[in-house]
């Protein structure tokens, strides 16, 4: 019997009025089983009507039923008490049991089951007992259903206390029927049953839009999480690659000071022996010296001058020295020359290493993923990155004329009093910014008769009339000419067909490789956008020439 308990759901011998195990069980002639004590109290209230029912299955019983006990579900229940079903039960009924936060049954008698659903036309809620007349009753089939609530007494009009049906457009509110036809009469109103349909279409058309906004960002998540990759891809692969340039620079300078040293060590081993090769004829020609001189003072001193006479032209004479009388010695510096040299060496590389130096970081800082915003739509968007654009008057060709504080250039007939500089165009009429321009800048440009208006790198060449020097031109170098509309790069030219006004907007996204040119009046007019990849700072630039003339100028204005 223990073992059969265990196994048994106790809610099997519990009376669903009372929720406990059943006392002085009793069953209908529907099947259904309660305490004598419960049911003869529900059908005690049900006398007035005549009609006595089922509380589970609703089924009606005329005249009312004489209940007797059930005494085998009696014995069953009293042994099952003696396995601790009880104990099991009364746990199972505490689960059951409405907390605090739960919405509790509003049929439940003493303490109140959990409800499990509410019911929108009645509403009220119910548990799982007193829920059964709506699952079974074909009327209150058509009853709507919905989760617990313990809000649906706000579906009642706090005036009228009827249910409120109906929604009035003109105050936005739901109303019920008395309302309709007082305070709001004449008002636009539909059911709470249209306005809830359209409603509903307008939340799913935002929760749409949400979704797609969801799914958006959820791929600008991973193209982020991509560009976070690809960063480290290529900061790993940057890193690596200059650790091997740098160890190859390394490399080539200790195999140039090698060098040098062996060059060093083999001219000091080159000179020294030639030094000491006449070092040492000199002092064999000194012995042979000091040993005639030997001779001469033993035949000096003899007495006999007959034996004197007699020796002295046997002496052999003096041979020519194959040497000068005296060694010259050079004033050499001897290898200082080469300590000075190698001095100047290291400066100019120190020279090379802080401009390029400058370079590399001003490339490295540019790294700029998430700050590069979309081009503006309007001036007063391009005028939030104005620039101040001068001209260097270093790289402007001898015919330029700059005038308005080195704003303004124009071609004239007489050449200026410029000095030499490598940075000046010898032969075309150009000119370039004093201003490397990175980042997002915008300038503008008024110009007349025959004007090209560019951008360029600094290494663009400048001696020369080719097309290595000539703005658009070259792959250095990116021009508009503004009185040919036409742009060109690399010397590939396209044609613009609007027109250009007589003042020209650039805006540049170094970073974005992005340098569109506008035509500036009232509105800004779009003439040519640039989407490329940006390996220098750009310099403004500026072409003036003239077939029938002079005086073609330009003039970088501030804008306001």
């Amino acid at each position: 019997m223990a073992k059969m308990g265990r196994k048994l759901d106790p809610e099997t011998f519990s009376c669903s009025i009372c929720l406990d195990l059943l006392k002085d069980p009793v069953t209908t002639s529907c099947g259904h089983s309660y305490c004598m004590k419960c049911i003869k109290t529900q059908w005690d209230e049900e006398d007035q009507k005549g009609i006595h029912s089922c509380p589970q299955c609703r089924e009606t019983f005329t005249p009312r039923p004489v209940l007797k006990k059930n005494t085998m579900l009696a014995a069953l229940v009293e042994q099952l008490k003696k396995t601790g079903l009880q104990a099991a039960a009364a746990a199972a009924a505490d689960h059951c049991y409405a907390g605090p936060e739960d919405v509790a049954c509003d049929f439940c008698t003493g303490r109140k089951l959990k409800a499990i659903k509410s019911c929108l036309v009645c509403l009220v809620s119910y548990c799982k007992n007193h829920l059964q007349p709506h699952l079974d009753v074909p009327g209150m089939k058509k009853h709507k259903l919905v989760e617990p609530t313990k809000n649906l007494q706000e579906n009642i009009c706090s005036r009228h206390d009827e249910v409120m049906k109906m929604f009035c457009r003109t105050d936005q509110k739901c109303v019920c029927l008395i309302c309709l036809m007082e305070e709001h009469k004449g008002h636009d109103t539909v059911s709470a049953a249209t306005e809830r349909t359209e409603r509903q279409r307008e939340l799913e058309e935002r929760q749409g839009n949400i979704q797609q906004r969801i799914q958006d960002r959820e791929e600008d998540v991973k193209l982020l999480q991509q560009e976070v990759e690809a960063i480290s891809r290529s900061a790993d692969k940057t890193v690596e690659d200059s650790e091997k340039i740098f160890t190859q620079l390394i490399r080539l300078l200790q195999k140039r000071s090698s060098e040098v040293k062996q060059q060093i060590r083999s001219q000091q081993e080159t000179e020294v022996s030639r030094v000491k090769d006449v070092q040492e004829k000199l002092e064999q020609e000194i012995t042979e010296l000091k040993r005639k001189d030997a001779e001469l003072e033993q035949l000096s001193h003899t007495e006999d001058h007959n034996q004197f006479l007699l020796n002295y032209p046997s002496l052999p004479a003096l041979s020519e020295s194959t040497h000068s009388s005296s060694i010259n010695i050079r004033p050499l510096r001897h290898f200082e020359d080469v300590t000075a040299a190698v001095s100047e060496l290291r400066e100019k590389l120190q020279d090379i290493l802080r401009n390029s130096w400058t370079n590399i970081s001003l490339m490295v800082t540019e790294v700029d993923v998430l700050l590069s915003e979309p081009e503006p739509k309007t001036r007063a968007g391009f005028l939030k990155y104005s620039c101040d654009i001068t001209l260097d008057r270093n790289t402007a060709n001898i015919l330029l004329k700059l005038s308005e504080g080195n704003r303004k250039v124009r071609l004239m007939i007489d050449s200026q009093s410029y000095s030499n500089h490598p940075d000046r165009f010898t032969n075309r009429y150009q000119v370039l910014s004093r201003e490397s321009l990175t980042g997002r800048c915008y300038w503008e440009v008024e110009w007349k008769m025959n004007v090209s208006v560019s951008v360029a790198y600094k290494n663009i060449s400048r001696a020369g009339s080719g097309n290595e020097c000539g703005f658009g031109y070259n792959d250095k170098s990116w021009a508009l000419d503004c009185k040919g509309s036409k742009f060109g790069h690399n010397n590939i030219w396209t044609s613009i067909s609007d027109p250009v006004s007589s003042r020209l907007g650039v805006y540049l996204d170094h970073t974005a490789g992005l340098l569109s040119f506008y035509s500036v009046s009232e509105t800004m007019t779009l003439l040519h956008r640039v989407q490329t990849t940006f390996t220098q700072p750009l310099l403004a630039g500026v072409r003036v020439w003239n077939y029938f003339g002079y005086g073609s100028s330009a003039e970088f204005i501030k804008p306001n």
